[in-house]
């Protein structure tokens, strides 16, 4: 059976809602602390300047306000991380993760049997990690790749055994804890995520995946992404997530760093699907040399309240970025996503499409930021939101701010709103569809743009997600 087929005889829904009991090897006091920073630091066997760097971030972060002063900004009120458990390692033997699923707990290998993730690793993936909770437990790469010199392992294991590397791009010159107040908060106890490191001159091409699952009520999840991709590389790196819903808030503050060297080409790939119980904060944020190319593809949907704007610098002359989007918002969600991109160099070029898509009172908005620098001449951008409304009761708002300082540049920016109308309903009830399948052709329509962008099984699995959401299913 193949990935795709074993994705459409599957039941999504009961696949993302399920709960396991809790079984942690250890777990650490409510709240944030610099003992807890410690704790979580020595659980780990961290190199000094390691602790050191988380202490600095939990500084900035007791320094720095809540970004309450945007405007429209989603409702932060309940993010109280006094009351959040920022660290859980699960019961596994190995640290770090096996290379062999039948290695896991019987608990934690049913969990991502569910998600499916064994099967699209045979079918689709050169790799895989898989988190549960705060830490990886398992993590595989395919051996014609290693041979190649490709590194995909998580970011404990990256701190130990390729310390050098990872201390000179950590959270220093891409995203600093100075950036943002969750930023900071990321910094100072972030666990788990993957490293990946692509020599010069490599092709990775197969996707490699790696999928965050949050299982215990009122935790928090802060892994790691730190992607290098060497001059003239390729690689194709997708990341899923989910958690089921529960009574207390979870929150989600992940941290998402990508070098692309002279003339390589990263894609970042993203499908989130977190619960009605869950706050989606991320600082993501790819720096891009002479002649790179950096693409973001988010899909959003099912958490409480999202705030995510990967940015991109273009660094260098010939740099280019592109943002493909859709967010999703039902009943009591406010959905705040969008794209940053700094041209910082001549003849860069980006391009922002954003599609959101609202029902039930729910709430999106497109939140960006394009600047030009002066210099940057001969750059282009072009930043194109599309929204879709179901209902007078819910809203879709588009926020773009433009800084252009330099006059010899090609700017464009355009935005729709529109509602399913009763006559395209109707036309397609004509060729025989039903209501629901009507509004679902109309909606896969509208989100083609990301989905064909992203490996089949994947395409699938978002395409019933959406659907599941707009029956009221997820979450």
């Amino acid at each position: 059976m193949s990935s795709e087929e074993h994705i459409k005889q599957t039941d999504t829904e009961s696949r993302f809602e399920f709960k396991k009991e809790e079984a942690s090897a250890f777990k650490s006091e409510k709240g944030l602390t610099e003992e807890t920073v410690r704790v979580i630091s020595e659980d780990k066997d961290e190199p000094e300047w390691m602790l050191q760097s988380r202490l600095r971030a939990l500084e900035h972060f007791q320094n720095m306000p809540m970004p309450t002063n945007w405007p429209e900004i989603p409702d932060l009120s309940e993010v109280d991380v006094s009351e959040i458990v920022p660290y859980i390692r699960p019961d596994i033997d190995v640290r770090g993760g096996v290379d062999d699923w039948t290695d896991l707990p019987d608990d934690i290998k049913d969990t991502f049997d569910k998600l499916g993730i064994p099967e699209a690793e045979k079918n689709a993936l050169s790799g895989v990690g898989a988190q549960y909770e705060s830490e990886i437990v398992y993590q595989n790469m395919q051996e014609q790749w290693e041979e190649k010199g490709v590194i995909f392992c998580d970011m404990d294991k990256a701190v130990r055994d390729h310390e050098e590397i990872v201390r000179e791009h950590f959270m220093n010159k891409c995203v600093p804890p100075s950036d943002n107040k969750f930023a900071a908060l990321h910094g100072a106890i972030w666990s788990g995520g993957s490293f990946v490191y692509v020599p010069e001159d490599t092709t990775v091409d197969m996707p490699i995946q790696a999928y965050f699952r949050m299982n215990s009520e009122g935790m928090g999840q802060f892994e790691h992404t730190l992607i290098i991709a060497e001059e003239g590389s390729e690689v194709h790196y997708i990341e899923g997530c989910s958690a089921p819903k529960y009574s207390e808030f979870n929150l989600h503050s992940g941290g998402v760093e990508v070098f692309v060297g002279e003339d390589a080409h990263v894609q970042y790939s993203t499908v989130q699907n977190w619960s009605k119980s869950t706050y989606n904060l991320n600082t993501k944020r790819a720096i891009v040399e002479k002649n790179g190319r950096m693409e973001w593809i988010s899909g959003s949907m099912g958490s409480k309240a999202t705030m995510l704007y990967p940015a991109s610098i273009l660094k260098g002359r010939g740099a280019s970025d592109n943002h493909i989007t859709i967010a999703f918002a039902g009943e009591g969600q406010n959905i705040d996503t969008g794209a940053k991109v700094y041209h910082n160099a001549p003849e860069t070029k980006s391009t922002v499409e954003s599609k959101s898509i609202s029902k039930d009172g729910g709430r999106t908005n497109y939140r960006g930021l394009v600047h030009i620098a002066d210099g940057a001449h001969d750059s282009s951008t072009a930043v194109e939101c599309d929204a879709l409304m179901f209902d007078n009761e819910s809203t879709s708002d588009t926020m773009p701010y433009m800084e252009i300082n330099e006059s010899r540049v090609d700017v464009a920016h355009e935005a729709t709103v529109g509602k399913i109308g009763d006559e395209d309903i109707f036309y397609l009830q004509s060729r025989g569809l039903d209501d629901d399948d009507a509004k679902q052709m109309i909606v896969s329509g509208f989100i083609e743009p990301l989905t064909e962008e992203l490996p089949i099984e994947y395409a699938v699995e978002l395409n019933r997600l959406v659907e599941l959401e707009m029956e009221g299913s997820l979450g």
